[in-house]
């Protein structure tokens, strides 16, 4: 991934961007593909219907961290209000898909990797919510 590179060569970023503000974009990408191959994988299993709530949330969890990405890459006029709400539904987002993620994750690897992920790509929108409160 590039994004940080973008962002500190983007011409309306004046100071060095908090870290935190820089990472969140590339780890909601990251999380929004991961899950959305554990949609998948989950529609390849035997078990279909115990894991049907894994696979809504998964798709749920993919498009709020897309979107949260996307908004996050954005440095010209970006309304910073609206990304900390987007930060804030993408973290809870991440933690409920994680916590669903992990309850099937002994029997099932890929949900195991998307639960890890989708804790990662939580901390990350909790640590850029920070960085935006000292911004």
């Amino acid at each position: 991934m590039h994004i940080q590179a973008m962002i500190d060569s983007h011409p309306r970023v004046r100071a060095p961007t908090h870290a935190a503000l820089a990472r969140f974009p590339e780890l909601c990408f990251d999380c929004a593909q991961t899950c959305s191959a554990c949609a998948d994988a989950c529609l390849g299993e035997d078990n279909l219907d115990d894991l049907r709530q894994c696979i809504r949330l998964t798709l749920d969890c993919a498009d709020v961290c897309l979107a949260t990405g996307t908004l996050g890459t954005r440095r010209t006029g970006s309304d910073e209000k609206i990304v900390e709400l987007m930060l804030a539904a993408c973290g809870e987002a991440c933690r409920i898909c994680g916590v669903e993620c992990a309850r099937h994750g002994v029997s099932h690897e890929h949900c195991r990797i998307c639960a890890n992920v989708c804790r990662e790509c939580e901390q990350a929108c909790v640590d850029a919510l920070r960085a935006f409160e000292t911004h």
